[in-house]
């Protein structure tokens, strides 16, 4: 450890909000009663109703967020995907376009409404469903951070906890955007799935959260995910070799390439990069029907020692192609792909996509 965690900056000072303190001001915490008495754990979580929407922190002057934590039951009776009909949203300095507006466990690499383990540097979910976040994101007059229910019934025993601190010097610093886009199937064969476009201005891009359930036989990860940076127009500076490429794995992310037996699927989870997730049986227990679903997997990159910087623009895509052992190998494909982009910006972004309903945001 660098001797900086021994150095407290002048002027800065630590707070925490969650159902215990929801204001985060000093001293204001664990007063709640339970039946053990006065402020013993009297107050560990919130309920929030269908069509409701949550303020997890409200916070006044600069600062920065250093941690999020949140576990909240996956399914309930009203169905089984949560994670999906959650959307977390954030926003900087009095905007009323959220810089940050993702379903909530697609945020924490916890894609199709599903849990999985990850341990990254930025992102870990540890057992069972604790997502943890712990991407720096400053602000210079105020942060709000939110949860809107868009399930079909209330989510109760949400629990939370939002670390930050105070008064520190973010003069320079950029704010921290997230953008969730899924093309679920619809784009003609040879058009590339966006990742991220209109972002205007100075930045660097964090990183990339990528899932796809697999519409087609055969390997779906030769796509090359590119990235169009400042004055780059029909071909980007740069560019991947492919999507298990950029995600760190090569191969397939198989213990062998071979015919027979059946090759093994290995997943796997690392600092910057990982697939943490793959999955060929339906666990929703939404049906009483057979499990069998679309192949789904899912793989993240964190562009933490290797930044991505843009001075004018950055557009982020990655295209569908698989591959064969005939017909010339290489195929074009359209698979139903969705994906998180996380990137900061000398300005808070205006461009927002619309975010799709519940319905239609729901995996396969």
């Amino acid at each position: 450890m660098s001797i900086s965690w021994a150095i407290r900056p002048a002027g800065v000072s630590s707070r925490s909000v969650n159902a215990e303190n929801f204001s985060g001001e000093p001293g204001q915490g664990a007063q709640a009663s339970s039946h053990l008495g006065p402020g013993r754990k009297g107050s560990a979580w919130i309920d929030i109703p269908a069509g409701e929407t949550a303020t997890l922190a409200a916070i006044e002057g600069s600062g920065v967020i250093r941690h999020i934590w949140v576990t909240v039951d996956h399914r309930t009776d009203a169905g089984p995907f949560v994670l999906r009909d959650l959307v977390l949203r954030m926003y900087w300095d009095g905007s009323d376009v959220p810089s940050v507006e993702v379903p909530l466990g697609d945020f924490f690499l916890n894609g199709f409404a599903q849990r999985c383990l990850v341990t990254s540097e930025p992102v870990v979910v540890a057992p069972t469903g604790g997502m943890n976040s712990f991407i720096a994101m400053p602000f210079r007059e105020g942060a709000r951070i939110t949860v809107e229910n868009q399930h079909g019934g209330a989510v109760t025993h949400f629990f939370y906890q939002v670390d930050y601190t105070v008064g520190d010097d973010v003069t320079d610093a950029g704010y921290f955007h997230a953008q969730w886009r899924r093309s679920n199937g619809n784009l003609p064969l040879g058009e590339d799935h966006i990742i991220l476009d209109g972002v205007e201005g100075s930045g660097t891009y964090l990183g990339t959260y990528i899932g796809l359930a697999s519409l087609q036989r055969y390997w779906w990860g030769e796509g090359e995910v590119k990235f169009f940076v400042d004055s780059d127009t029909t071909h980007p500076t740069l560019c991947s070799t492919g999507l298990e490429d950029y995600a760190g794995g090569a191969w397939a992310f198989q213990n062998q390439l071979r015919l027979d037996p059946e090759p093994e699927v290995l997943t796997f989870s690392a600092p910057y990069f990982g697939y943490p997730f793959h999955e060929t049986k339906d666990t929703s227990k939404g049906a009483p029907f057979h499990w069998a679903m679309p192949p789904m997997h899912a793989v993240y990159r964190w562009h933490i020692p290797d930044p991505i910087y843009f001075q004018e623009r950055l557009k982020v895509a990655v295209q569908q192609i698989g591959t064969r052992d005939f017909d010339g190998g290489l195929f074009e494909r359209s698979d139903d792909i969705f994906s998180v982009a996380y990137w900061y910006q000398e300005s808070i972004n205006q461009n927002l996509p619309e975010l799709q309903s519940p319905q239609l945001r729901w995996p396969r």
